[in-house]
């Protein structure tokens, strides 16, 4: 979802806003969606050949309406995205489009009479549920107004080629010929594209805005490396050509130049292998870049830009972002192009966070990627597991040692060979008491094999991958949940993708899992983005959730026999309709699992607008409220929430130790002009525990670069939750160092529960809490369900609670899923950390010393 200046993407209809709208006539369609061209063409061929069109779209689009045969409609065709449209315009009913690209892949259309859908809100599905496709997928919607980013980074490029590779089964599930496959990628088009400059050189005839694209293709591979400096120089080239004879492009160039000095200057000022705070928004006063001439050439670019179009929101953010960079923010930025320092203020103050994770010793430079922070060698320290979506990069394992410093021993642990993964989630699958690993590939890009890494209790682990049965279907994916659907005792694992239907994986109970997606009814399709399982109506069954981007989202409620009934619209969580990362979480303390839902809007005008508190065109987050009665009602406004945001990484914790849920959005795409700060939200005590206040600016967690992993921990042992943020972009030139925010504290009381399960499995996942706690505001109960939170970074499984002030007396409270028992232990203190198994009479006291960061 960027402006792109790909090729593939048709540069001038990419870049050239649509100026006028369509006549209003009402559409309806059928549409599969793949993740290749190349895939695309086939099923044209298919489709030509006399295949019903129906039954291949259930059977191999990525598109939520694969569920519903592919059927859109009926809407305004001013609705949809102007590609679609276009491919539309002059078919007659029955007829097929020609092969046309989306955000989520390819597409083929064919109209069909408006009659075909009359029912579809009650159409029988593939999978004999009711249809949830009642409007327009997000994917294929015009999205009213919003202005997404501009893209410079070369990831699109790239990614159009990876798709197009042609590799066998065995080439899937060979971790280092993926790696190999995607270094020859970037030279051979690079060559490509040398070839195609050498020609237009010798080819006069050939047209401006083909030797122009010629340009900014070099550009973007160049700028996809991070060589910035022939990046440049290629959109120079191209900027010289726009100037004299493609007047349309030249305004896009002119941004994407600054764009790419400002992406050079960060480079230079080392914004990225040792970030401080001034890549913090807002930077504290006095502090500046020291190499500062791509800086000028940003700021001049910008300027040159807004003096045509001074309303462009995306451009002056960046103006703003290149003088914070300077030092010249505000005194220099023109008053008319100003977002003024207040606002980025915090109406609240929890205290400054800090980054220590250098010192630390979590020396981590890595691409997007995920993050797990859990005691892997039961030593009582938590140690850290992070990923990256680069195919060549392997997973690193820190292990916290004894003086509180960490030690990467990937190698040592036998993850050296574990290559690439966006996501990673640990569990104890087989109930031995040490916890394994889930390795999540393919998402954004190509289906790739997953990883199941056996923990085999001496500090290795044994990737168990193919014996487990995990590895029969290769997917591209990043979304996974463990959960136990029935309530046996094995943790199951459900799986959301983007190029194929889901897949729920029931554990056999002997190492191995067998998928029973389509028996459980939970198979439907989408681009999904995000999963989640909580048991949300409280009858001691888990539930699911599922987070597409594009159209509606999907909640399962569990039947109690090995199936499940999707509800997301009847109970009203049809997601934001560009839906990224979710997770339950009970963040009213009422006893029952509510809902968020991220959504995921490509764009920094829809982040200026917020910050200038102008109206929003993009679509929001989602914050929905259980009702106790199965059904759920949206309170995003009444939360605070109601913003349009690019959210990715993200997760929930408690960084007050006030007792309500918090959580921090990482934010971003893969453009390096998406400068956009990672939120923290608190849970406002002031609000009753139902309102979230930014609090980002006063805590000094406003990372601007790509926020993926999040997970909060308790790390050094002082009884609050710190920060561990994997932060990194999707390519080589956006590589990042990983970030630990240290909590200041707070003085208000804790208590830290780790959960073993007999009957229930060993990890406890699904068990729920209460606390109950006496303090300086009276008696009151605060929730937990037992989970590793949201569903991009994995927080630890033991539980951090945080207790409020002056707590007098704590009791707590456990319920037992699988062998549905409640245990209830009385007046158990204070800022300690307990063990409880199942069963039994006493809690168990942990000792967990302080083990500080080093100074």
């Amino acid at each position: 979802m960027t402006r792109s200046f790909t090729l593939a993407l048709l540069f001038l209809v990419a870049l050239v806003p649509v100026l006028s709208q369509p006549a209003q006539r009402t559409i309806s369609f059928r549409i599969i969606v793949v993740e290749s061209q190349d895939a695309a063409e086939r099923i044209l061929v298919r489709l030509r050949s006399g295949e019903n069109f129906v039954a291949l779209a259930a059977e191999v689009s990525s598109d939520p309406s694969a569920s519903n045969g592919g059927l859109v409609g009926p809407l305004p065709a001013s609705d949809l995205r102007p590609q679609i449209r276009s491919a539309l315009d002059g078919l007659r009913s029955g007829e097929l489009s020609a092969v046309i690209q989306l955000p989520t892949g390819f597409g083929i259309v064919k109209l069909v009479p408006n009659t075909d859908v009359a029912n579809i809100g009650t159409a029988a599905t593939t999978n004999g549920g009711p249809s949830v496709m009642v409007s327009v997928p997000t994917d294929l919607s015009a999205a009213g107004s919003v202005r997404y980013v501009a893209d410079v980074s070369g990831y699109v490029e790239t990614v159009l080629a990876l798709r197009n590779v042609k590799m066998t089964i065995d080439d899937s599930q060979n971790l280092a010929k993926f790696c190999e496959v995607r270094k020859q990628l970037v030279a051979s088009a690079q060559k490509l594209v040398q070839e195609t400059l050498l020609s237009a050189k010798g080819a006069p005839s050939l047209a401006p805005i083909d030797r122009a694209q010629a340009y900014v293709l070099q550009s973007q591979l160049q700028a996809f490396r991070g060589d910035m400096a022939p990046a440049i120089a290629a959109l120079q080239q191209a900027g010289k050509i726009a100037d004299a004879e493609v007047p349309a492009l030249r305004l896009q160039l002119v941004e994407a130049l600054g764009v790419a000095h400002l992406h050079k200057a960060e480079q230079d000022n080392g914004l990225y292998e040792g970030p401080g705070e001034l890549d913090l928004l807002p930077p504290r006063q006095g502090l500046r870049f020291t190499k500062t001439a791509d800086l000028t050439a940003a700021i001049q670019y910008f300027t040159r830009y807004l003096a045509e179009v001074p309303d462009e929101y995306e451009v002056r953010w960046l103006l703003n972002i290149a003088h914070m960079y300077a030092g010249t923010y505000p005194a220099r930025v023109p008053k008319a192009q100003l977002i003024p320092p207040t606002a980025f203020a915090s109406s609240e103050r929890i205290g400054r966070f800090v980054d220590v994770a250098d010192r630390a010793g979590l020396h981590s430079v890595s691409l997007s990627g995920g993050v797990i922070v859990d005691d892997f060698d039961g030593d009582g320290r938590l140690d850290v597991v992070v990923s990256s979506i680069d195919s060549c990069a392997p997973l690193r394992f820190f292990r916290r040692t004894e003086d509180g410093r960490f030690a990467e021993q990937g190698s040592r642990a036998g993850l050296s060979d574990q290559l690439g993964g966006l996501n990673i989630l640990q569990t104890d699958y087989d109930n031995d008491g040490f916890l394994d690993i889930l390795v999540l590939r393919g998402a954004w890009e190509t289906p790739q094999r997953k990883s199941l890494l056996h923990n085999n209790g001496d500090g290795t682990f044994t990737d168990v991958t193919a014996s487990s049965g995990l590895a029969s279907v290769i997917t591209g994916t990043q979304a996974a949940v463990w959960v136990d659907i029935d309530n046996d005792g094995f943790l199951d694992l459900f799986v959301g993708n983007e190029n194929g239907a889901a897949q729920l994986f029931h554990n056999r109970g002997d190492g191995t899992f067998e998928d029973i997606a389509a028996k459980a009814g939970v198979n439907r399709r989408g681009f999904t983005k995000g999963v989640a399982a909580a048991d949300y109506d409280n009858d001691g069954w888990p539930d699911l959730y599922v987070s597409n981007l594009g159209g509606t989202n999907f909640l399962y409620r569990n039947n109690r026999n090995g199936t499940f009934t999707e509800l997301g619209r009847g109970a009203g969580v049809p997601g934001p309709g560009q839906g990224f990362p979710t997770w339950f979480f009970d963040y009213d303390n009422d006893g029952y699992q509510d809902l968020f839902v991220g959504s995921f809007v490509t764009s920094v005008d829809e982040a200026a607008r917020a910050y200038l508190h102008l109206p929003r065109n993009g679509q929001t987050l989602k914050l929905y409220r259980n009702l106790h009665d199965g059904s759920f009602q949206d309170v995003t406004r009444d939360a605070g929430l109601d913003k349009s945001l690019m959210v990715m990484g993200s997760n929930f914790g408690d960084i007050d130790n006030d007792g309500f849920l918090d959580m921090y959005l990482g934010t971003g795409n893969p453009s390096y002009a998406s400068l956009v700060p990672s939120l923290l939200l608190r849970n406002s005590p002031h609000g009753g525990g139902r309102a979230f206040v930014d609090v980002t600016a006063s805590s000094g967690t406003g990372e601007l670069h790509k926020g993926h992993g999040v997970a909060f921990a308790d790390l050094d042992r002082d009884g609050d939750e710190d920060l561990v943020f994997e932060v990194g972009g999707a390519t080589p030139g956006d590589a990042h160092a990983l970030r630990l925010f240290e909590n200041p504290g707070n003085g208000n009381d804790w208590i830290t529960l780790k959960l073993v399960g007999v009957k229930t499995n060993r990890a406890a996942i699904g068990a729920r809490i209460t606390v109950t706690v006496e303090g300086a505001s009276g008696v009151r109960s605060i929730h937990r369900s037992v989970s590793s939170g949201g569903s991009f970074g994995a927080s630890p499984l033991e539980q951090h609670v945080g207790l409020g002030a002056g707590a007098r007396r704590v009791d707590v409270d456990i319920w037992w899923p699988t062998s549905n028992t409640r245990q209830r232990f009385s007046d158990v203190g204070k800022n300690r950390f307990l063990e409880i198994t199942e069963f039994a009479t006493e809690p168990h006291t942990l000792d967990r010393p302080p083990l500080p960061f080093p100074r």
